[in-house]
């Protein structure tokens, strides 16, 4: 099999399983959503209405506190619950994948680094060890408190909670590759170890890297959700999940909506990617190949 059609073929086998495609679609969906707010709100997230707070959704039009054309209904301080729903979502995702970006570059940098070279290894792996030490969230907590509450911040705290996981894992894989017959053979003819990571460790790897990343996604996505609603993630008034689940939360058995909707959104989000990365495991798994 080709190698450029690989890709192709792994995603042809992911659209077979009815569930791995259910999720892809409702990711896709969610995306077009997020990415083209505009198009689908005709409301400010931001704008205010204190006289038409906490109306409800169109499960209540019966009721006389609702307003029409807020489907969603209207936050604490009357704000459309739908718009705040599509930008906090912006942020969440912008934030996923922005960290796991860097969390995964950095992270393979080094795991590449220790996986194939063994002096390093060793310092590499204690570095690791140390930060592995530290729980996670507390690891993120820690370094928002010395950048301060913004957030590029929780961005970057994010970004290096996920390094020593990511470096771990690509170790243990460059482990394996740098193993093979095959790169002992390219070695025997005088292939620089520059030629033989860029061209044939990292290439191996990278069905590993690619399933990493997509569960990493959704941890990613959870970690700023969780600093939002612990008051050190995105600042207010910036929609953003976890901050309105942290709002709606005074208002829980008045408006239970401002919780179950934000919530609902970030449950099936990490859902879906963790769905797809545990399928594109499979996939992808040299031991699970045809």
């Amino acid at each position: 099999m080709k190698r450029e059609n690989q890709i192709a073929v792994a995603f042809r086998k992911l659209l077979k399983n009815k569930l791995a495609t259910f999720c892809f679609i409702l990711l896709i969906l969610e995306l077009i959503l997020v990415i083209g707010a505009p198009l689908f709100t005709k409301f400010d997230p931001l704008a205010q209405d204190i006289i038409h707070h906490s109306a409800p959704g169109f499960w209540a039009k019966s009721s006389p506190k609702y307003m029409e054309g807020h489907w969603l209904g209207t936050d604490e301080l009357g704000r459309d619950v739908w718009a705040r729903l599509l930008y906090g979502g912006r942020v969440s995702l912008s934030v996923g994948f922005i960290s796991t970006f860097f969390g995964i570059i950095i992270g393979t940098f080094f795991g590449v680094l220790a996986g194939f070279y063994k002096k390093l290894d060793m310092l590499i792996s204690r570095f690791m060890d140390i930060l592995f030490t530290f729980p996670g969230v507390l690891l993120a907590l820690l370094i928002v408190a010395m950048l301060g509450v913004d957030t590029k911040n929780a961005a970057i705290a994010i970004s290096i909670w996920s390094i020593p996981s990511f470096a771990r894992m690509i170790r243990g894989r460059v482990l394996q590759i740098k193993e093979e017959e095959y790169i002992m053979a390219i070695r025997s003819i005088g292939a620089k170890d520059k030629t033989i990571i860029l061209k044939h460790v990292l290439i191996n790897a990278l069905p590993t890297i690619i399933v990493i990343a997509t569960m990493r996604i959704a941890s990613s996505i959870m970690s700023i959700a969780t600093l939002s609603y612990l008051g050190l993630g995105v600042p207010t008034p910036t929609p953003e999940w976890g901050s309105m689940i942290s709002t709606g939360k005074q208002m829980i058995f008045d408006a239970p909506w401002l919780i179950i909707i934000p919530g609902i959104a970030v449950c099936i989000t990490v859902i879906c990617f963790n769905i797809l990365g545990d399928k594109l495991r499979d996939i992808l798994d040299p031991s699970l190949k045809d």
